[in-house]
């Protein structure tokens, strides 16, 4: 299984459509708090659609609380600051992918703790900023299951 891992999201239809995306795929979703909205906000739900419940879905508190309770193998963030390419990383079972809020990304600080090779980035054209949260999260999890064999899917 795939963990996608939310740090503080801001945008509640970003977060539906990536439960929406978790439930498809079968990855866990985790989001670390504060969140930008209620669980139950109208705009979460109607982008998640009727896919919250086929989505697992945890909260915490903060990232410390899950680190402590998830034990991950292997963390990778990713952040338009890392040098190495999403494509360029061997995904395995258990990996858990780290994404920062919509209009900061994820601190430095918590970039700067973690190995070089685990900090990733999408392309993008020069002279623009970012993807929009869920379609990075999208191509991310799609890249990772499709070298898993698409376990699980059909």
């Amino acid at each position: 299984m795939l963990h996608v891992v939310l740090y503080q999201p801001e945008i509640p239809p970003n977060t539906g459509n990536i439960m929406r995306l978790c439930a498809n795929t079968g990855a866990c979703l985790h989001l670390i708090e504060p969140l930008g909205f209620k669980l139950e906000d109208r705009e979460l739900r109607r982008a998640g659609l009727d896919y919250r419940e086929w989505a697992e879905v945890l909260t915490y508190r903060n990232l410390e609380t899950f680190l402590e309770m998830a034990k991950p193998e292997r963390l990778l963030a990713f952040t338009t600051r890392a040098s190495r390419l999403y494509t360029e990383a061997q995904y395995k079972d258990n990996d858990v992918m780290l994404f920062g809020p919509e209009t900061r990304g994820l601190p430095q600080t918590l970039l700067g703790s973690l190995p070089e090779a685990h900090r990733l980035r999408l392309p993008l054209r020069p002279g623009n900023r970012s993807l929009n949260l869920s379609n990075a999260v999208a191509v991310v999890v799609y890249e990772a299951w499709r070298q898993l064999g698409f376990e699980g899917g059909k």
